[in-house]
């Protein structure tokens, strides 16, 4: 139940948390065979798994199969009885789910292409793509991916079965389902929530559908509402994050929808001197961070975000946001900042 209720990204309340909870705790100690081939394919052997290591490492491998085939590999992964032809299976599974990551990458950076290349679609309140050779299976991700970058209501589509169909994705409170509903007469079929959508139409209808769902988010959204914006549930001075802060911390999990990690931020927080970048490409900023209440670094890594590193090494201040998590590095573990936002002083 565990990989199931996170995987499916819904709230970790009630019986969803306590379900959530065992199942965390069978899935460390007792895992079915076929989960045990997907967690040590995964890298997770030997660590403590969390929601997020479901969400993005166990969930996306069991869902590729269906999304690249049938899906029939996972049903016989996760039924599996003899290990060595789960390990086949997870095998099978691990690779749809490199061919998943590779058509993602390919279909972003080509629907950024689009956006770039024509200049009509740069202003708009909405990003709406086709292209008939674009993998169905994966256009809901993209969908995703996109609303990271331009952070409007998206959708992406493709051709199958001789009909358009699309995903679509929402920014915070916009109701993409209510704007799809809104061009009804044009759709053979949809379905979805406020969130997240899908709907099926005709070739010929998409010219009008894109003008309609355009007109239709653009009437009703607020220019607040295309703005990411991040919740902060307190300030903390770097001195008050200790280990027993982080303890408790941790009774609250598991973390997920509507039981989401605490975000906190800091102000004027300097660098102690170590911080640099990271990555192949030098796109992450490894920090080592302390204010007024220090006694010691407090470690951090902001994924691409590089842009704050010159600011940082002339001693500058800055305000961060970030969850507190703990880092296991060569069985030694440690508390360290996901930074989720800066702001240069």
């Amino acid at each position: 139940m565990a990989v199931s209720i996170a995987s499916d990204i819904v709230p970790i309340l009630g019986e969803n948390r306590i379900l959530a909870h065992y199942g965390l705790k069978m899935l460390n100690s007792n895992p079915s065979i076929g989960l045990k081939t997907i967690i040590d394919i995964a890298g997770l052997t030997d660590k403590e798994i969390n929601i997020s290591d479901i969400v993005f490492k166990i969930g996306p491998r069991i869902n590729a199969s269906g999304r690249i085939n049938t899906g029939k590999e996972a049903v016989a992964l996760m039924t599996a009885t003899d290990m060595q032809f789960a390990v086949e299976k997870c095998e099978e599974i691990n690779e749809f789910n490199q061919e998943r990551k590779e058509l993602d990458r390919g279909i972003t950076e080509n629907a950024i292409q689009q956006i770039l290349d024509d200049d009509s679609l740069k202003d708009k309140k909405t990003t709406v793509l086709y292209n008939a050779d674009w993998h169905k299976g994966v256009i809901g991700i993209v969908a995703s991916r996109l609303i990271e970058k331009y952070y409007r209501p998206t959708i992406i589509m493709t051709k199958s079965n001789g009909f358009v169909t699309g995903s679509a994705r929402s920014v915070t409170e916009f109701d993409v389902y209510a704007a799809i509903e809104s061009c009804r007469d044009l759709l053979e079929n949809f379905g979805g929530h406020m969130y997240a959508a899908g709907l099926t139409l005709k070739e010929e209808n998409l010219p009008e559908f894109i003008e309609r769902f355009e007109k239709f988010v653009a009437e009703n959204i607020k220019e607040e509402q295309l703005i990411p914006q991040i919740d902060i549930d307190s300030k903390l001075y770097l001195g008050d994050i200790t280990p027993k802060f982080f303890r408790v911390l941790d009774r609250f999990k598991p973390f997920g929808p509507q039981n989401m990690k605490p975000v906190f931020c800091s102000e004027n927080v300097k660098d102690a001197g170590s911080s640099r970048l990271v990555g192949k490409q030098l796109d992450h900023l490894k920090l080592d961070l302390m204010d007024e209440t220090s006694y010691y670094p407090m470690p951090g890594i902001a994924f691409s975000m590089p842009e704050y590193y010159e600011h940082l090494k002339k001693s500058r201040p800055l305000d961060i946001c970030y969850t507190i998590e703990e880092n296991n590095f060569m069985n030694m573990k440690s508390i360290q900042l996901m930074i989720k936002d800066i702001k240069e002083k």
